[in-house]
């Protein structure tokens, strides 16, 4: 815009030298060739100029644009720069964490193997306690299996001497060569007892044991004195792994029994003898005497059946027991530890009535009455002619 100017004020002053006299035409048309030169350079000029100012407004517009871009970038900047902190402070914190989360992950880790370790420990002890208690409970079985011919000997003799029965021992049995451990005579019989207990610790072999005892039993019953009922003896902690307690062979029976059973039985069978004569008694006294022996021997087998029964639950209680926690099964230890069961003791010039016995009874069902605790109904019945039918 100012060479424009420039021009116009130039063009001015060439026309004022047109107005002047012709004397200083030649001059004038000389200066105005020059002039005319110098416009036509100074239109060049202009032009250069505009050309150039045109170039220097697009590259202005470009500079604007770029600097519009640059502002944009510097804020694209700013905030990629302040994201990039961001995730900087993230990245920090996550590393942070996760070392702290290595570090507590090394402690759990050490905390379960030293828990793993206590509770492999733990039940590895348990494990050996379990062991002990069955060696233990097993060689207190065998202790009884060895002691127990000698028992049944003591206990017979003790019921012996308690009821006034004649005991035979195996010296004195009538019969040579084969004799049996124990006999008893009621009514000029004798009637065998036969001790028998495992022979190895291998109960599984138990039963056919006992079966091919009965068998053997035959050189007894073949004499004429002696009673065609026979009994073997075996020990209470043997009774789970037998499951016939009776057998008929030939002319003879052969009853499993245990030492519990021996009195019961006894009783029952002396009570005949209180008949001198039995081809004598009356039908109604010989069903009487059936109704007892009937009774005595579903009882006795009941009373087999039944210790078999709670000697079954007694044992999966205590293995139930064995699973308490350990502060409580040292607690209950300690406590079985202090308790002390003294059964009755028998003695031989203490007898036993049957009156104290049933007062004793009256007293319990008197307690069981206060407590609502039901009785057992019985199971025998009898028909008319007095026959028992649960015998079997």
């Amino acid at each position: 815009m100012e060479y424009i100017i420039l021009v116009v004020i130039m063009f001015g002053f060439v026309l004022l030298y047109l107005k002047k006299p012709n004397s200083n035409i030649d001059q004038n048309n000389s200066k105005i060739i020059e002039l005319e030169k110098n416009l036509s350079f100074k239109e060049s000029s202009i032009k250069e100029l505009e050309r150039q100012r045109d170039l220097l407004n697009v590259q202005l517009k470009s500079f604007d644009e770029l600097k519009t871009k640059n502002t944009e970038l510097e804020t694209s900047l700013k905030s990629i720069s302040e994201e990039r902190n961001d995730l900087k402070n993230i990245n920090t914190k996550l590393s942070n964490e996760e070392e702290k989360r290595v570090l507590d992950s090394k402690k759990e880790i050490e905390a379960l193997i030293t828990l793993k370790q206590s509770t492999e420990d733990e039940k590895q002890a348990n494990n050996n306690l379990r062991v002990r208690e069955k060696e233990e409970e097993f060689e207190k079985m065998k202790s009884q299996w060895v002691e127990h011919e000698k028992d049944v000997e003591n206990y017979l003799k003790e019921i012996c001497r308690d009821y006034v029965i004649k005991y035979v021992g195996q010296e004195e049995f009538p019969h040579p060569r084969n004799k049996p451990d124990n006999s008893i005579e009621i009514m000029d019989q004798l009637i065998v007892f036969d001790a028998k207990s495992p022979s190895n610790n291998n109960l599984e072999n138990f039963p056919k044991y006992i079966k091919s005892q009965t068998e053997n039993l035959k050189k007894y019953a073949k004499h004429d004195n002696v009673k065609n009922d026979l009994f073997l003896v075996i020990p209470s902690n043997t009774l789970n792994v037998i499951d016939q307690f009776s057998y008929k062979i030939g002319e003879y029976n052969v009853f499993i029994v245990t030492k519990d059973a021996l009195e019961p039985i006894i009783l029952s069978l002396k009570k005949i003898e209180e008949y001198e004569f039995v081809d004598k008694l009356s039908p109604e006294e010989r069903d009487n005497v059936c109704s007892v022996i009937g009774k005595f021997a579903h009882t006795t087998k009941r009373r087999i059946q039944i210790d078999n029964f709670f000697q079954r639950e007694f044992l999966s209680t205590l293995d139930k027991a064995k699973k308490l926690p350990r502060e409580i099964l040292e607690s209950v230890i300690e406590f079985e530890n202090a308790e002390l069961l003294n059964p009755p003791v028998a003695k031989r010039k203490n007898k036993i009535f049957t009156k104290d016995l049933n007062d004793q009874v009256n007293d319990i069902e008197k307690d069981m009455e206060i407590r609502n605790i039901p009785k057992i109904q019985s199971g025998i019945t009898f028909n008319n002619d007095g026959k028992n039918q649960l015998m079997n």
